[in-house]
Formats: C-alpha cells, sequence, structure tokens
C-alpha cells in the first residue's frame, strides 16, 4: 500500500490542504482523508491535480518535431501538405523496434510534463512494403511496450485509413496504413484489442483517420454497427482544403454530413473541428459529442482557429493533445487554446461557462473530464476511492504557487507554471520524481541510437 500527503489537493470542491490519499498495490485509491499526521505516509511537498490527459498523438511524429521549420525560400507557400510530405517519408522508413523506441522517448517526456494518460491515434500498421505483419498488431503493440516503459496509461486507437483523398485510391506513401475494408480494419481492432491485454494501463478505442481517408458510407456503417462501448475519434474539417473537397465529393462540409448522417453522442471525439459554421458548431455541442484541440500542433501547422467561445456557450466539451508533439507540455497548449481565442475577440474571460468563472479551474475541469472520455472514462470526480490514482504534482515551493490562496492557485498554474514547476506525476499509484523518471537512461540511449540511425535530424 502507498500513502501520501500533500501539501494540497485539487477536488472537485476545490483545494484542500493536508490530505492523505492511500491506495493499495494495484493503485486504486482506497481512502482520502482530510488534514492527516500519518507518520507512515510519503510527504510530497507539492499541489497534486488530476493526471493530465494526452486525448491525441501520433507517437512516431516526435522524430521529427522541429524538423520541419527548414523552409525553401523558392517555394511561395509552406502548409500542412507539404509538412504531410515529410510526415510520410519518416512513416515510411520506421522499423516497428523504432517506432517503440520513438514512443518510448515521448511518453516519458509525457510524463514528465503531468500526463498519466494517452490517447494514440495509430495509423502505421503495416511493414516497408505495405504488406501486414503476422501479428495484425504489431505495431500497435509497440507503442503498448513503450507506454509500459515509459509508465503511462495507453488507449491504443487503431485507425481505420482506406483511402488517399474523397473518392480517390491510397497513394504509394500511405501504404503502410491501409485496410480497405470494413472487415479488415475489425480485424486490426480485434488484433489490437488482445495486444492490450499485455498491460494493465492499456486499454482500445475505435479510430477513423478522416472523412478522406475513408469512404463515407463505411464511416457510417462503422459507427452504427462497430463496438458501441468503446469511445470513436476521428479527424475532422482541420484544412481548407479538406472542406473544399468534400463539398467537391458529397455536397456537404464534413461535419455537416457527419451530423446528418452518425448518431453522434459523447463517445465521439472529434480531433480539430477546427473550421465550423455557427451550424456545426452548435450541432456538435448538442449531440454531446466532444471536441479534441491541439493548439500547438494546430498552430505549427497553420490550421486555424475552432470557435471555442460560440461552442463553449451551446454547453461543449473539449480536452487537448499534443498530436505531432512539437509542444508537449499541457499548460502550454491550455495557454495558447487561451490566448488565441482571446487575440480573435479582443475579450479575456474565455475559459468560462454560466456556473465558472475561475479559468484555470474551468481548464482544469474540461481538459480532465472530456480527455478521461476520450480513454473510455467516464469518471466525474478528480480522486475517488476506488479508481486509478493519477495525478500531476506541482512544485509546493515555486514562488507564484507558493503565494496564491486557494481560490486563485489553478489560474497561478495554468497561466505562470513550466516544466520547472513539475514536482513528478503519479501513475496507478506509482510515484515517479521528474529527476527518477522510469528507465529514464535506457529509453533516452535507445531513442538517441534510433535517431542516429533514421539520419533525419
Amino acid at each position: 500500500m502507498n500513502k501520501f500527503i500533500f501539501n494540497k489537493l485539487l477536488q472537485n470542491n476545490g483545494w484542500n490542504d493536508n490530505i492523505l490519499v492511500s491506495c493499495n498495490n494495484k493503485g486504486i485509491i482506497t481512502s482520502i482523508e482530510n488534514n492527516s499526521s500519518d507518520s507512515s505516509a510519503t510527504k510530497i511537498n507539492g499541489f497534486a491535480l488530476p493526471g493530465f490527459q494526452n486525448a491525441h498523438s501520433h507517437a512516431f511524429q516526435y522524430a521529427m518535431a522541429g524538423l520541419a521549420e527548414v523552409h525553401d525560400i523558392s517555394h511561395t507557400s509552406d502548409d500542412f501538405w507539404s509538412w504531410r510530405k515529410a510526415m510520410y517519408d519518416l512513416a515510411l522508413s520506421v522499423s516497428p523496434e523504432q517506432m517503440e523506441a520513438i514512443a518510448a522517448m515521448l511518453y516519458s517526456e509525457m510524463v514528465r510534463h503531468g500526463y498519466t494518460n494517452v490517447a494514440e491515434f495509430h495509423y502505421v500498421h503495416h511493414d516497408k512494403n505495405g504488406n501486414q505483419y503476422d501479428n495484425l498488431a504489431e505495431m500497435g503493440s509497440r507503442m503498448i511496450s513503450a507506454a509500459e516503459k515509459a509508465g503511462i496509461n495507453i488507449t491504443l486507437i487503431p485507425i481505420f485509413y482506406q483511402k488517399g483523398g474523397f473518392g480517390k485510391e491510397a497513394t504509394e506513401g500511405q501504404k503502410r496504413f491501409i485496410s480497405p475494408s470494413i472487415d479488415d480494419y475489425y480485424k486490426l481492432l480485434e488484433s489490437s484489442k488482445n495486444a492490450c491485454q499485455h498491460y494493465k494501463g492499456a486499454n482500445i478505442a475505435i479510430g477513423i483517420h478522416s472523412m478522406r481517408g475513408v469512404d463515407p458510407v463505411d464511416i457510417a456503417e462503422v459507427a452504427k454497427n462497430g463496438p458501441q462501448d468503446i469511445p470513436f475519434h476521428i479527424h475532422i474539417s482541420e484544412q481548407l482544403k479538406e472542406i473544399e473537397d468534400s463539398i467537391s465529393y458529397l455536397g456537404k462540409r464534413p461535419v455537416e454530413w457527419l451530423l446528418e448522417n452518425v448518431e453522434l453522442s459523447d463517445r465521439f471525439h472529434l480531433v480539430h473541428a477546427t473550421h465550423l459554421t455557427a451550424q456545426e458548431t452548435i450541432g456538435i455541442a448538442n449531440a454531446k459529442a466532444n471536441v479534441v484541440l491541439c493548439p500547438t500542433t494546430e498552430g505549427n501547422l497553420g490550421d486555424g482557429l475552432f470557435p471555442l467561445s460560440n461552442y463553449q456557450n451551446a454547453g461543449g466539451k473539449w480536452s487537448i493533445g499534443t498530436d505531432s508533439h512539437i509542444g508537449i507540455n499541457p499548460l502550454e497548449e491550455l495557454r495558447l487554446l487561451d490566448y488565441g481565442q482571446r487575440l480573435i475577440s479582443h475579450k479575456r474571460n474565455i475559459f468560462n461557462s454560466a456556473t465558472e468563472g475561475n479559468s484555470g479551474n474551468y481548464a482544469i475541469e474540461m481538459a480532465t473530464l472530456a480527455g478521461r472520455k476520450a480513454m473510455n472514462n467516464f469518471e466525474s470526480q478528480y480522486f475517488k476511492v476506488g479508481e486509478k490514482f493519477n495525478a500531476s504534482i506541482l512544485d509546493a515551493n515555486a514562488p507564484l504557487l507558493a503565494t496564491s490562496s486557494n481560490d486563485k492557485l489553478s489560474s497561478a498554474i495554468i497561466y505562470t507554471a513550466d516544466a520547472t514547476n513539475q514536482l513528478g506525476t503519479i501513475v496507478n499509484g506509482d510515484y515517479t520524481p521528474i529527476n527518477d523518471l522510469k528507465n529514464r537512461d535506457e529509453i533516452s540511449n535507445e531513442f538517441k541510437k534510433v535517431i542516429g540511425e533514421l539520419g533525419n535530424r
């Protein structure tokens, strides 16, 4: 049994002082007590908030983070589609062993920044020639192994990827991604589900790459008759060209078509959804579907800004992800999300609702609860007896945090803290200080070796 005493613990009613959390050897919380002085507990001089949920990750892209910023000046523009070419080149070259090493390094960095859960939107399924591995979930299994090595919970989302665009066959650059039919995808999903059994911190979700990546008729079929008890993730309306192509092919915008042809619910997670009409924005919110926003990647790719205020005003829920991992700090994601909205609205009270006027509390609530749903966790209490103990721990000695009152602490964390204030992370009841990350030296050395082999940096 592990016991921890924190200076403060963030619960649904706010920050509480001197809290003892006990958990069993499976990392399940057995008790939460106020004002404890248990001498057998580990005293952590920190502020504990719910572990951050990274609701959208493409792990292999971490190997190219920061490399797409050197531009050929003879070209007049550099956008998502030119970036995608560099990404495809990387996807075509990585072996399963290299994939695992890259993912382990990324996941270790996520733990260092306070993430306890990651949803891996995984579409590199086949070998370098585009052929299936004997184990259909070979590459997904590598993601799970990497998560276990780094000490993070993972929701593996094997992605159905079928087309090269609306009505177009897949290209050579996409050959490692492709499941030609629904039946092929279901076999991959089942194999991936079985792979999750090998790590207690793993579970499964279903995913469609995009409206352009799968025949829309098949998207509707999978949504209606595929597994109904796990989350459903899909990229949608990220790029203006995608919307133009959708209108040409379907006569509808992507979200417009989805709202008319799929019965959305709170198990659906629409990734990016950057370019929406007012009707689409309200439609997603009314359907109780969630959006997953990845501000640093969306900013890096020049995607645009999601209509957050209108979505929130309609009761919409959102989470965050780090996507291509140009940034990994959840606090940076939340700040950039907020500040982008402030810049286009000329208002400061963006992160709020009818019942919550504290921007820090609201940001944590959205990112936590909708993020959990992306991992098939519908628990609304931040910490609860009978649930796994996952927490992000901030240093109680950080000057701006140490001097903040309980009603201002969440906002002080969200708007002023950085990676130097991260004290450690608790995943499934195991506390990892940032200077003693699980298997860190092994993971780092293997990553450096792999990057040398790839020669892309």
